[in-house]
């Protein structure tokens, strides 16, 4: 999962009080283990834990093998936020170096170039959008 500014910014505040994005990133999956998925439309997915919500959109990504997508990324210069959910590693480092940490296998793989931001997992990739209170219908949904 990849988080807008805005929702890193709403997770820091209500959820970890850290800015460290190892500790911004275990709390979100502590999150996601405990909180339950709801598929609003094809683009818009909310996990919720009954107090607060996670508002997400899906991105498009294309499946490729790990050397393909090595080939991809070995000219990108500089750091970027890579993502590595079925590991839970979440760093900021160059793309090189985090894809040496991956066991081989099919991904699914999603690169910003301008935001900077790499996601390979077995899911399709995410873009959180928002975390706020959880609406009545959510709470209900969850309580049932």
């Amino acid at each position: 999962m990849l988080l807008t500014r805005h929702a890193e910014s709403r997770l820091i505040k209500r959820l970890t009080k850290r800015r460290r994005l190892e500790r911004l990133y275990s709390a979100l999956w502590e999150f996601l283990d405990r909180s339950r998925r709801i598929d609003v439309n094809e683009r818009v997915v909310i996990f919720t834990d009954g107090r607060k919500s996670l508002v997400c959109a899906r991105l498009d990504c294309e499946r490729l093998p790990l050397d393909e997508i090595k080939k991809r990324v070995e000219n990108l210069k500089g750091t970027y936020r890579c993502v590595f959910p079925e590991g839970r590693l979440a760093k900021e480092t160059a793309p090189t170096k985090f894809l040496s940490e991956i066991p081989d296998g099919e991904y699914c793989f999603y690169i910003n170039r301008e935001k900077r931001s790499l996601y390979i997992g077995g899911e399709e990739p995410l873009l959180a959008i928002t975390f706020r209170p959880a609406k009545r219908s959510e709470r209900e949904k969850v309580e049932s």
